[in-house]
């Protein structure tokens, strides 16, 4: 048995431009689901990162232009030190967006893993490398340290075999170009979180919209995946803040062949310059692009043309998930825009008055964790995600199940 008195699990979120850190208490039980404290570094790369964490107001940082993440990941460490308080570190989890054809389980990170889940970065180009760079960098500095990496594509594994299929020639099936699905790491929790709060419909046919940056949907069936709209990358599915989503590919065959647009060029277009931002040309994020709704001329015209895109590329993929599970018991929106945003809710939930769904519109104002009305066939519930407290908690089932000693 492992000793977790006095131990903590840190929790990592790496990206392209934040780390996100959660320290939870290993030895509570249960797992508490808010931890004892949080933060991050921001703007990694730009020109004025900060750093923030709980009961520490923002602060702008200075980092090592050659080396920003490394530099950003000591940064944390040396916070996380100064609060230890004779404590100690037993485990580092890191959320990793793709586990490929190999890990559906969360798995103990050791050099020959890492080389494995390097050969997935073409995969998901602006997500894989940043926690591989935190997973070596912890490996040669602190290898007392267990580390785990949890994936994003694990809790789509249940997915049946005609939902992870491409249309492609079938050994590109063999190869392993499949749906494999993102997210993951949110909608496990949301398999805990819906039945608790909503007992038996959580069980039932129910559609989870996590709508942030990156968005997407996950139909669900006895807590278990069934499908989702994210695909073989992070670009499919839904209309996103800086992404395309689903795309004709004729069309970025015409870029490349007509316009001579490079791979290069195109991966750029798909990643950063479309979604939101690109048809809008003001903001990757509704909450902006709301104010501009009644400006004069073009630039209001393109802010409520690329608010409606988004809301109709959900409405359309609701249904879409629908038909699959031969109705809808349950819609739960969660993630930034899924949590907080009112108005994009309000348009979605209209658009889907044929399936029987009423909106509580003094409930939704308020984010409430129910916001149907009364007489709505549908339950709609906002419920924020946890996906710090997913891997926290992997870890230290890992831990125990390994015997790894303190």
């Amino acid at each position: 048995m492992v000793d977790r008195a006095g131990a903590l699990i840190v929790v990592l979120n790496c990206g392209s431009s934040s780390i996100k850190f959660a320290v939870f208490p290993a030895d509570a039980e249960p797992l508490p689901r808010t931890p004892l404290w949080n933060g991050k570094v921001q703007g990694i790369g730009g020109s004025s990162p900060d750093f923030g964490e709980t009961g520490v107001e923002p602060f702008a940082v200075d980092l090592d232009r050659a080396h920003p993440h490394s530099a950003a990941l000591e940064l944390i460490q040396q916070r996380i030190t100064r609060r230890l308080e004779g404590r100690r570190v037993i485990a580092v989890a890191h959320r990793v967006v793709h586990g490929g054809t190999r890990y559906f389980d969360p798995t103990i990170v050791t050099l020959p893993i890492l080389g494995d889940l390097r050969s997935y970065v073409p995969l998901a180009p602006l997500h894989q490398p940043f926690p591989l760079e935190a997973m070596r960098l912890l490996l040669e500095q602190r290898p007392d340290i267990v580390q785990v990496a949890c994936f994003d594509t694990a809790f789509h594994h249940t997915l049946p075999k005609v939902e992870q299929i491409l249309p492609l020639p079938y050994s590109a099936w063999q190869r392993g170009l499949r749906r494999y699905g993102f997210h993951g790491l949110s909608y496990e929790f949301m398999s805990h979180a819906l039945p608790e709060r909503h007992g038996e419909v959580a069980r039932g046919r129910v559609i989870v919209a996590h709508l942030g940056s990156g968005a997407s949907l996950c139909a669900m069936q006895d807590l278990k995946s069934v499908a989702t709209t994210m695909g073989f990358s992070a670009l499919d599915g839904l209309m996103m803040g800086t992404r395309t989503g689903s795309i004709d590919p004729g069309a970025l065959l015409y870029l490349m062949e007509v316009e001579k647009l490079s791979l290069e060029d195109v991966a750029a277009t798909l990643y950063h310059d479309s979604g939101l931002l690109g048809v809008s040309g003001i903001s990757s994020e509704p909450r902006v692009l709301i104010k501009h709704e009644d400006d004069p001329g073009e630039s209001g015209e393109r802010a409520r043309i690329a608010l409606a895109l988004f809301v109709r590329r959900i409405v359309k993929e609701i249904g879409a998930m629908a038909a699959v599970l031969g109705g809808l018991d349950l819609l739960a929106f969660t993630a930034g825009i899924g949590e907080h945003s009112v108005f994009i809710r309000e348009r979605v939930c209209h658009d889907l008055a044929y399936l029987g769904v009423k909106l509580d519109a003094d409930a939704n104002a308020i984010d409430a964790p129910v916001i149907s009305a009364a007489g709505s066939r549908v339950l709609v519930a906002v419920e924020p995600t946890n996906e710090e407290w997913i891997a926290a908690r992997h870890a230290r089932e890992l831990l125990a199940a390994n015997g790894h000693p303190p």
